[in-house]
């Protein structure tokens, strides 16, 4: 069993992955925060990071579906309520898809995610699949990013905000909406993982899923910057630029495209 030191330096090093590895140190959202992110990268991103949102409740529904213990399953079901929201309004997904047509997309496209690059699609079912098969406490382990979440979305706020013309309370609404869900939704999550962590191997395993989750989120971002930034390889298939766009772009926007280019 662990001491109350061990689960103090534990939570400690739970604290330092998200320190040095969470994916708000991205090149990527330097440009997207920072408004330098060109039309073409913000609804790349868009696109892209949907197919991670959509894919979240599924993962839940997988670990709720091996848990015996109703009092986790309590406490886990409201994340799927979150991004699902209920059948006509509310939640996440829906709230993203008014951001996909706030920068100019067609929701209906972005949803059929028929434009989403192959590493993001691997990536994002490689976290469903750990989730689905890993034991319990590494799947509620690799949920603590949200320890780190509400720091990334408020500095997307604000760069949105300052730098973007798309940017309004509608638009931003999935952002704004998860400052206050991510910490109710890690509190649980945290404090579960700190009680059941409660030898070496399983404090090793939970810092491990951590980890991985870590980078599940930081492959997406490489894979949008090598194909949306730099060097540009688009790999073929996915969205061109063009497919789904409903709004084109400003004479500044194209401007700013062309000099990017």
């Amino acid at each position: 069993m662990t001491t109350a030191a061990d689960r103090e330096a534990f939570h400690a090093r739970l604290l330092a992955i998200g320190q040095e590895r969470y994916h708000d140190k991205h090149p990527f959202h330097t440009l997207l925060h920072g408004g330098r992110a060109t039309m073409t990268q913000v609804r790349a991103w868009v696109i892209n990071r949907y197919y991670y949102q959509s894919r979240i409740p599924m993962k839940d529904a997988a670990l709720l579906s091996r848990c015996d213990d109703p009092d986790l399953r309590r406490a886990w079901r409201s994340r799927i309520e979150d991004h699902d929201g209920g059948l006509d309004e509310g939640g996440g997904i829906r709230r993203w898809l008014r951001l996909a047509q706030a920068v100019g997309l067609d929701p209906a496209y972005v949803a059929s995610t028929r434009g989403v690059l192959p590493a993001t699609r691997f990536a994002v079912d490689a976290y469903v699949a750990f989730v689905r098969e890993k034991p319990l406490i590494e799947a509620v382990a690799s949920s603590l990013t949200e320890l780190f979440a509400p720091k990334i979305h408020s500095e997307r706020i604000a760069g949105l905000l300052a730098h973007y013309a798309f940017a309004d309370d509608a638009a931003l609404a999935y952002f704004r909406q998860r400052l206050t869900e991510a910490p109710r939704d890690v509190e649980f999550g945290l404090a579960y993982v700190l009680d059941h962590a409660d030898t070496a191997e399983k404090q090793d395993a939970a810092a491990a899923a951590l980890t991985f989750k870590t980078d599940v989120l930081w492959s997406q971002l490489d894979a949008l910057y090598c194909a949306y930034v730099t060097p540009g390889l688009i790999p073929p298939g996915v969205w061109d630029g063009e497919q789904g766009v409903v709004v084109r772009p400003t004479a500044r926007e194209a401007a700013a495209r062309e000099a990017a280019e």
